[in-house]
This record gives structure tokens, sequence and C-alpha cells, in this order.
């Protein structure tokens, strides 16, 4: 138990590297998110126009293009115009062309970064192994967006922009790392359910508590993931950023990029409740036991439509939910196999326990204590009561009235034969709405026919 709940938790950061960091579509769409993010867009607004001002003379451009005694003023225009670029940076990044500038960014260096890792020499072209995101284009796209014109823009040298992704001296462990990577993903992902199964079929006398302690595993690994995330954040911005204006965003990076992280912890909770379900399922306690009592009709006369039925739902999963490769697969289909043996082992169960259950044992005694219930409340009693209120009051003549001395009139009082109608027709509902059988309709009807019979000889 200990082993595999490690192996659950190795395995999440293993299959979160290999999705986050090797896979080109997830990185993509993860830092189109990133742009999204008020406090990165803001970080990165004031990045691109530091580069943008590091990298071109706009006082000396705004000196050769004021006329006269105006070129005093480039000065104070240069500084107006980076506030207003700074003002603008920001808006311009939320226009669907620089957002995708930035994303066709992020994707052709992901792309070289694999080649690098790969090592696939003739995919790519790069300085000595380093790998650099180059955002000259929305660079470019930021300075004639704020006005500075197409002509500075094109005097940004081709090398401004540029982020360093990775360096030539960290080229042979990012290989060797990413080679890891790549085996320990589907490796642990295996070993963990093989871990539990293997637990699970060695534990014959009390398999229900191993059942259940897989479970308990797979949900603490998950938990375990998300405050190691939590507190890995902390350390990993403190380390990177020394600027306090720049945490914010770094922090908001950290959160998006490991977002994926914590919704794979979240799975791993989820295969785990499975798993605590099916051990209290299996075990010896009153309310599983009533639990498989009511299950039993269902898996010993239609056992194959519940096979059927989880069948279809690994079909769905693989149709509709995300696929990611041989490592999905397979894990997919091992998880899918554990749970058509739970099936079988709680259909064995059933079956020793009751035998010979059918729908009528198991939800026949429900329908005995409603029957019961309305035998002890007297409903035929009940129904006469009800008849009586129905009568219309005494009519009282008002003071004064010349025919005050006249007996008051009394309402028709109903007859034994309209009272025993209704409450032969009350019984009959009862009997059509299932509350009562034909055995004791019947009976009661035998009773008040005969009760009446009696009283008129």
């Amino acid at each position: 138990m200990i082993l595999g709940s490690l192996l659950a938790f190795l395995s999440v950061f293993a299959i979160w590297t290999e999705r986050q960091a090797l896979n080109t579509d997830d990185w993509v769409d993860t830092s189109g998110r990133l742009l999204h993010d008020e406090e990165i867009r803001g970080a990165l607004s004031d990045y691109l126009v530091d580069q943008l001002y590091e990298n071109v003379d706009v006082r000396k451009e705004l000196e050769e293009i004021l006329p006269g005694d105006t070129k005093d003023l480039a000065g104070p225009a240069a500084g107006g115009l980076r506030q207003v670029a700074g003002q603008g940076a920001e808006k311009v990044l939320e226009t669907s062309t620089a957002q995708d500038l930035w994303e066709e960014a992020n994707r052709t260096t992901h792309e070289q970064l694999l080649a690098v890792l790969e090592n696939k020499k003739e995919a790519v072209e790069t300085d000595e192994g380093n790998v650099k995101l180059n955002l000259g284009s929305l660079l470019t796209n930021l300075a004639e967006q704020v006005g500075i014109g197409e002509d500075l823009a094109e005097k940004l040298p081709s090398d401004a922009a540029q982020i360093e992704i990775l360096k030539s001296d960290e080229l042979k462990t990012a290989q060797d790392i990413a080679v890891a990577i790549k085996g320990l993903a589907l490796l642990l992902s295996l070993l963990t359910f093989v871990v539990f199964g293997a637990a699970i079929y060695l534990a014959r006398s009390e398999r229900w508590v191993t059942v259940l302690l897989s479970g308990i595993g797979l949900i603490a690994a998950g938990f375990a993931v998300v405050v190691v995330r939590h507190i890995a954040g902390g350390i990993v911005t403190d380390q990177l950023v020394k600027e306090e204006s720049v945490k914010p965003a770094a922090e908001a990076a950290w959160s998006i990029g490991t977002s994926l992280m914590t919704s794979i912890a979240t799975t791993v909770i989820v295969v785990g409740i499975l798993f605590l379900i099916a051990g209290w399922l299996a075990s010896p306690t009153s309310g599983a036991r009533t639990a498989r009592r009511y299950l039993a009709p269902v898996l010993r006369l239609h056992s194959a439509y519940v096979y059927t039925a989880l069948a279809i739902l690994v079909c769905f999963y693989f149709l509709s939910g995300p696929t990611h490769g041989l490592r999905a697969f397979l894990t997919t289909l091992i998880v899918a196999g554990m749970a058509a043996f739970g099936i079988h082992e709680l259909r064995r169960m059933t079956e020793e326990e009751f035998p010979d259950a059918t729908y009528d044992d198991v939800f026949g005694g429900t329908k005995d204590k409603v029957v019961t219930a309305v035998k002890d409340a007297n409903i035929t009693e009940k129904v006469g009561e009800q008849a009586s209120k129905l009568r219309l009051p005494e009519m009282r003549r008002p003071e004064g009235d010349a025919g005050a001395d006249e007996a008051p009139t009394k309402a028709m009082p109903v007859s034994d034969e309209d009272a025993r109608i209704e409450r032969l027709e009350r019984l009959g509902s009862l009997r059509d709405k299932g509350i009562l059988t034909d055995e004791e309709f019947a009976a009661e009807k035998a009773r008040l026919l005969g009760g009446d019979s009696s009283g008129t000889s």
C-alpha cells in the first residue's frame, strides 16, 4: 500500500511534466491562458516596452523627425511616448493579432525545444544548442500599434525581445531528463495500478480492507500533490524572481502552468473514491450488506447488461475524453479491467449471500410496510370520517325572522348506500395504486358488505 501510494504520487509529476513540457499542443494551450491573465499581460507589456527602448534610440529618431527648434523637445517627447507605449501595450496584447503572434512564437519555440531535446539536428538550427522564445514579431506589432511607425520598428535588431529557454551547457542534462520523463510517465502509471492490483489479489481473506486502503492511498497521493504544488510555487517564485513588482505575474504563471498537475491529481482522487466505494460494498457492515441485497437481482439476472454498461463507459471515455498516447490507453484499460474484476467479485458475493434473490424479495418488504401502515391507519374509517365532514352545516334563520319559531332545517343526511359506495370506490382506488393487494381488497370489501348486510337485517 505504501509503495503503491508513493508510485501514484510520483506518477502525477511524471505525467504532468510529459504533457506540459514535452507536448506542444498542451504547452501552446497553456501559453494562451497565460496571456489572458492580467498580471502576466501587464508584466509582458512592461518587458516589451523596455525592450523597445533598449534596442532603439527613440530620442534620436524623434530628433530627426522634428523640425527646427522643436528638436529640443525630442527628450520629453520620448519620455511621454514611453508612457503612452506602456499604457497602450497591455491593450495591444488583448487583441487577437497579438495573441496569435504570442501563440505562434510559443509553438515555434516549443518545437525547437523538442527538436533539440530529441537531438534532431536536421530539424532546427540553434546557436550551439541554445533555444530562445522570440517575441520580435510581437515587439514589432507593438511598435506599430502605439504609433512609433514602421520605419522605427524595422530598426529593431533581430535578437530583440528574445527570452532564453535552454542554454547550450544545459543541453545534455535536458536531453537525459526528457528521455527519463517519457519512460517514467508510462512506467510509474502502470506500476501504480499493478502494485495495487497485486496487493488486492494477494489479500484473499480481507480483500475488501485492501481495496479500501488502496482508495485511501490514492486519495492521499492526490492531496499530497496539491500540497506540494502550493509549497513549491512559493519556493520557485522566490528563487526565480527578485523584483517584488514581478512576483504577482510569476505566481500567476506558476498557477496556470501547474493547473494541469491539479487536474491529474484530481483524477487520482476520483479513482481513489471509486476504490473506497468498492471496498465498502465488499465489507461486512450492515449498510454494505443491505446494498448488496438490493444489487443481487441485477447482478444475477442482468450481469451481461452491467458489463456492457462498463464497456460503453470506457468507449465513451476514449471517444470524448482527451487521449495522450500509449500511457493513457494502457492505464484506462487497467482501470477498466480492475472494475470488471470488482463487478465479478461483487456478483460472486451476492450469489453466496442471496442465491435466490428476486425483485419481489428485495422490494416486497417495502411494499408490505406500506400496506401495514395503511391498515394501522384504519383507512376505511378515516374515509367515512372524511365523508361525514362533507355534510352541509345546519341552516339557521336570522333573529327577528317571521319563521324564527319554526325548528331549524337540517341538511339531508348521507344515506348508508351512498356511504358504502363511496367506501368501495376508495378501496378500489387504493387497490389500483398498489397500496392494497387483490386479497386485501376482497377481504375489506367482504367485511364492508357483510357488516352492512347484518346491520340491515
